[in-house]
């Protein structure tokens, strides 16, 4: 099970993360209370545990600035969450030979098994209100062929049940992991040594 912490935008987040040792973070460049700058993400990426995967989260950010981060390798996949259709994914996969993750808004079965066609390299399974920490129903997710990271509302307390009910490729915590909004180390810490002892 792979894991993925969003949303980090201090310098002490990535001690935390180098410390927990995920699969994946998230450096937010969309408008967000979590959003960064590149100059900031250039900066930490050298911080950064080398076996872990930075993976950049846009909103209809133009192709160009995702493509220059993608090939600078100051992130490593791109997560889009906005209106990007296949002729965006497929011109920034072009572009940067980066694997590309395409976030889902799952109200019913109908969205997910709509997205499994997308040539995106990942699918990313969310209740679609961004960073709410709300979860959706996860019996929705039954057959995924793409594999897909489970996002929202996941916490310490669902965590098992979460990876249980959808088996994904990977789960995505962010507000999960927080306390007053910022990230929590002690929070990192226990889920993802929960996650990795099964």
């Amino acid at each position: 099970m792979k894991i993925k912490i969003c949303g980090l935008f201090r310098d002490c987040d990535i001690d935390s993360v180098n410390e927990a040792k995920p699969d994946f973070i998230g450096f937010v460049f969309a408008k967000s209370r979590r959003q960064v700058s590149e100059r900031w993400a250039e900066a930490m990426r050298p911080k950064l545990r080398p076996e872990i995967t930075p993976v950049g989260v846009f909103v209809n950010e133009p192709l160009a600035n995702v493509a220059k981060l993608l090939n600078a390798n100051t992130i490593e996949l791109a997560q889009l969450h906005g209106n990007e259709d296949e002729n965006y994914i497929e011109a920034l996969k072009s572009q940067t030979n980066k694997p590309i993750i395409k976030a889902v808004r799952v109200l019913s079965q109908e969205d997910i098994e709509a997205a499994q066609h997308t040539v995106a390299d990942f699918l990313l399974l969310d209740n679609g209100t961004g960073g709410t920490g709300e979860s959706f129903d996860w019996s929705l997710v039954r057959k995924v062929s793409k594999p897909f990271f489970l996002a929202g509302g996941l916490k310490v307390n669902n965590i098992k049940q979460a990876i249980v009910a959808t088996s994904p490729y990977a789960v995505d915590l962010s507000s999960g992991v927080e306390t007053d909004g910022l990230k929590d180390r002690n929070k990192i810490l226990e889920i993802v040594r929960r996650i990795q002892n099964g």
